[in-house]
């Protein structure tokens, strides 16, 4: 199997198998990482983002020296292009669809409980969207795509330490937050 540098040559001498390759291997995350900034809300437009980003790709290989892993470089243009989409469409909205960062409940709650949850997850949602970028898509990446911390750092394309540093950071941001709401999540 090649690797990506060699797809990447092999792709800038014009071998169409080899850009599709290059496709194949990572369309999952950079349409995950694309979710992770969008919002759960927002996956037809992560598909097309992703659609997008391979095509800018295709288009700036030839330029594309090696200085950095080219899954570094995906990641990058798809992290840029997401936070381009999202503050030109302003995907401020809630998410229905977007998982709390709670606990789940085991029995079914009443109409007051229903509405209580609501209520947090409401709060929960606004207080995210509050967050810089790399936070919010750090949070969603590790809550609601299950991503280690490990393939957060590379989505990302920052060294593990600084993606568990985000990971910590935001909630730590986050109980503020919903503390001063009054809300509490210990």
């Amino acid at each position: 199997m090649d690797s990506d540098a060699q797809l990447v040559r092999r792709a800038q001498g014009g071998d169409q198998s080899a850009f599709a390759e290059l496709v194949s291997r990572h369309r999952d995350l950079v349409f995950s990482l694309a979710v992770s900034i969008l919002g759960p809300a927002h996956v037809p437009e992560a598909e097309d983002l992703a659609q997008e980003v391979f095509l800018k790709v295709y288009r700036r290989l030839a330029s594309f020296r090696g200085d950095a892993e080219f899954r570094s470089w995906l990641y990058r243009i798809t992290f840029n292009e997401a936070v381009n989409l999202k503050s030109r469409a302003r995907f401020r909205r809630p998410a229905a669809g977007e998982v709390a960062l709670r606990s789940a409940v085991t029995s079914e709650p009443g109409p007051d409980e229903q509405a209580e949850d609501a209520e947090r997850d409401q709060a929960l949602a606004e207080c995210i969207r509050k967050l810089p970028e790399v936070y919010q898509s750090a949070l969603r990446l590790y809550y609601w795509l299950g991503k280690g911390v490990g393939e957060i750092s590379e989505m990302l394309g920052v060294p593990e330490n600084t993606a568990k540093s985000y990971l910590h950071r935001a909630r730590q941001l986050l109980r503020g937050m919903l503390k001063e709401r009054g809300y509490s999540y210990e």
